[in-house]
C-alpha cells in the first residue's frame, strides 16, 4: 500500500528546479509586454533576469537531485520562448518593424533558429559528441541565453551610449542575420562550465564576482556593454584555440 501511494507523490524538492524554470519563461513573457508598452529598458532586463534563472534551474536540479526528464523538457520549451520569441518580438517591435517584412523575417528566423539549435541539442545531448566538447572546454554554436543577449546587444549599447546609428532596422536587420547564423553554427564557443579555478584563486575569484554584481547593480547597461563586448571577441578566440587542440 505505501509503495502504490508513493506512486502519487513526489518530493518537494524536485519542484523547485522547474518553477525556477517556469519563473524563466515567465520573465521571458514579461519582456514582451514591457516591449509592448515601448518600455524598453525593463524589456531588456527582463530576457537579462530570465537568463539568470535558466543558469540556476539546472544547478538546483543536481544540488537537490532533482533532475527529470519532465524538467530538461521544460527547460528546453521555456527557452524557446525566453531566448528565442521573446528577444525577436522586443526586437521587432523596437525597430525592425519599420523595414516590414524584412524586419519579421529576421525575427522570425531568429526564433526558429533558436528553435533548431535546441533540437540539435536535446538530440545530441546523449552522444559522445557532446561529451567531447563538454570535455574541450567549448560549445558548439551560441547558447540560446547568449544568444538572446547578443540579439539585444544593440539595444544595450544605445541605452548606455546613445548613438542613433544603432537604430537604423536595416543595420539591425543584417545583425540579426549574422546572430542567427552563429546560433545554429557548429563554431566551438566559451564555456563557463569548463573553467577550473585553483584554490588559492578562489578568494580572488569571489572578490571579482562581488565587483561585477556591484557593478551590475550601479551601472547596468555599461556592465552589459563591456560583457559584450568581451564575449564577442571571446567567439573567435575559442574558436582558434579549439582548432590548435584539434591539430
Amino acid at each position: 500500500m505505501t509503495d502504490k501511494k508513493s506512486r502519487f507523490h513526489i518530493p518537494v524538492r524536485s519542484l523547485a528546479p522547474n518553477a525556477i524554470t517556469v519563473l524563466a519563461l515567465c520573465a521571458g513573457m514579461f519582456g514582451v509586454r514591457f516591449a509592448y508598452l515601448n518600455q524598453w529598458e525593463e524589456a531588456v532586463t527582463s530576457i537579462l533576469i530570465a537568463g539568470v534563472f535558466d543558469g540556476l534551474d539546472g544547478s538546483v536540479a543536481r544540488l537537490l537531485k532533482g533532475t527529470s526528464r519532465f524538467g530538461a523538457e521544460l527547460d528546453s520549451l521555456s527557452d524557446v520562448i525566453s531566448f528565442g520569441v521573446a528577444p525577436a518580438l522586443i526586437m521587432y517591435m523596437w525597430v525592425l518593424s519599420d523595414v516590414r517584412g524584412v524586419g519579421w523575417l529576421m525575427s522570425l528566423m531568429f526564433a526558429v533558429c533558436m528553435a533548431l539549435r535546441l533540437a540539435r541539442f536535446n538530440t545530441v545531448m546523449k552522444d559522445d559528441e557532446l561529451g567531447a566538447e563538454v570535455k574541450a572546454g567549448y560549445y558548439t554554436g551560441i547558447p540560446a541565453p547568449a544568444s538572446a543577449a547578443l540579439a539585444l546587444w544593440p539595444m544595450i549599447l544605445s541605452f548606455e551610449f546613445g548613438f542613433k546609428f544603432l537604430e537604423n532596422p536595416k543595420l539591425c536587420s543584417a545583425y540579426m542575420a549574422v546572430v542567427c547564423l552563429l546560433t545554429v553554427s557548429r563554431i566551438p564557443t566559451f564555456s563557463l562550465k569548463s573553467l577550473k579555478i585553483h584554490k588559492e584563486h578562489v578568494l580572488f575569484v569571489l572578490i571579482g564576482i562581488g565587483i561585477l554584481a556591484s557593478l551590475l547593480i550601479t551601472d547596468l547597461w555599461m556592465t552589459m556593454s563591456a560583457v559584450g563586448m568581451l564575449y564577442v571577441i571571446s567567439i573567435p578566440t575559442v574558436a582558434l584555440i579549439a582548432v590548435r587542440k584539434k591539430k
